[in-house]
């Protein structure tokens, strides 16, 4: 019994710091793919500009605003554009 216990314990520490190591990978693979689209997004909608009049700079912030608010915050983007 006391083998198990003394096998079980370090094992336990390992997945603990695994996961620890591993959730603040998660969370820039999600913020990365998010911008990856939020990019797509504003270069798709920077092609048909021809149409619509208005043209989104493609930088750093448009990127996150666009990969985090989503459709709403090109909305934003848009009448920010339009009213400025």
């Amino acid at each position: 019994m006391e083998e198990i216990v003394t096998l079980l314990i370090p094992a336990l520490l390992a997945v603990v710091l695994i996961r620890a190591l591993l959730m603040p990978m998660r969370l820039i693979f999600k913020i990365g793919l998010h911008s990856a689209c939020g990019f797509l997004c504003l270069w798709l909608l920077n092609a048909v500009s021809l149409f619509t009049g208005i043209f989104f700079p493609i930088n750093l912030v448009t990127v996150l605003i666009a990969g985090c608010l989503g459709l709403p915050g090109i909305g934003l983007m848009a009448l920010l554009a339009i009213l400025g």
